[in-house]
């Protein structure tokens, strides 16, 4: 399970950004999570829950954006989503595409006090 390692880390992150910004309390703790990043979003939630105790994250609330894999046909340079797991432009029908969102795994923002 890497989401608890993932949830560390973004912890850290977060937490280093409080000190910075002078806060004491994190209020909330935004993701973003593409679709493709393995992430499964119960398990990151769970270990949010794990990682953040005796922290000034304890009562933090976890907000997650999931993000839709969206992807570009560099032949008719259309953006969609994929129907299935092929990958291939619905108009055209190539396979040359790019995956241009639905891989992130970031932090969108952060409330502190």
């Amino acid at each position: 399970m890497h989401e608890v390692a993932i949830m560390q880390n973004a912890l850290d992150i977060a937490l280093q950004q409080a000190h910075l910004a002078g806060g004491t309390q994190i209020h909330v703790l935004k993701l973003r999570i593409g679709e493709l990043s393995g992430v499964v979003p119960e398990a990151l939630e769970f270990a949010f829950d794990v990682v953040v105790q005796g922290t000034i994250a304890a009562d933090a609330h976890l907000e997650i954006d999931y993000i839709p894999v969206v992807c570009h046909c560099s032949n008719c340079h259309l953006d969609f989503q994929p129907a299935n797991l092929f990958y291939d432009c619905y108009q055209c029908h190539q396979i040359s595409i790019d995956v241009v969102r639905g891989q992130e795994l970031e932090i969108a923002s952060l409330e502190v006090s």
